[in-house]
């Protein structure tokens, strides 16, 4: 097949929806985390880099373990494991990253909302996955960090130490923003 050609073929590939077309995260359940265990993730690793994979280890006894205590016994647990979370968000990163998902917050007065939204989606696309109109009369985003919104406690703080910021609409959304849309219908 010509140089030119090589496109065009993958276009063509891509709209067949093909299974072997889709990445893929190879999942090792270990039951924990010694040295046998390990040359087991190891060797799933290897694999998944010669396929052009991603691979995980999840320890699924230990999650039902964790599953039948507290989040406070359940955390000193993890950390007397010398594991610093549960292998569920490990899993929600990974499987975002693989399909190129960010998630960005909506805080409401009584609700926070997570959102869903392909890498390198802009502001007013991002309004738009909120309410259609949002994305029609998007006007701008008021946006802070996850992490800085933690650290502050509130929005209202955050806001007294300058951390919100107003973006425009080529802002490309970042993982784990928090934003109010702006926006005029």
């Amino acid at each position: 097949m010509p140089a030119g050609n090589a496109s065009d073929a993958a276009q063509i590939v891509a709209l067949l929806h093909l299974l072997t077309a889709h990445p893929v995260l190879y999942v090792a359940n270990l039951d924990d985390a010694g040295p046998e265990s390990a040359a087991c993730l190891a060797a799933v690793e290897r694999y998944a880099a010669r396929s052009g994979a991603a691979a995980l280890s999840v320890f699924g006894k230990l999650e039902l373990e964790l599953s039948e205590l507290s989040d406070e016994e359940a955390v000193q647990f993890l950390a007397s494991l010398g594991l610093r979370e549960r292998s569920l968000p490990r899993l929600v990163r990974a499987c975002n990253a693989l399909l190129g998902l960010r998630s960005f917050f909506t805080v409401g007065s009584d609700e926070v909302r997570a959102w869903n939204i392909t890498a390198g989606t802009r502001a007013p696309r991002a309004a738009g996955k909120v309410h259609t109109d949002m994305e029609r009369g998007f006007i701008r985003a008021e946006v802070i960090a996850y992490e800085d919104l933690i650290a502050c406690g509130s929005l209202a703080a955050a806001r007294e130490r300058g951390l919100l910021r107003l973006e425009g609409r080529d802002y490309e959304v970042q993982d784990g923003d928090v934003i109010s849309f702006r926006f005029a219908v």
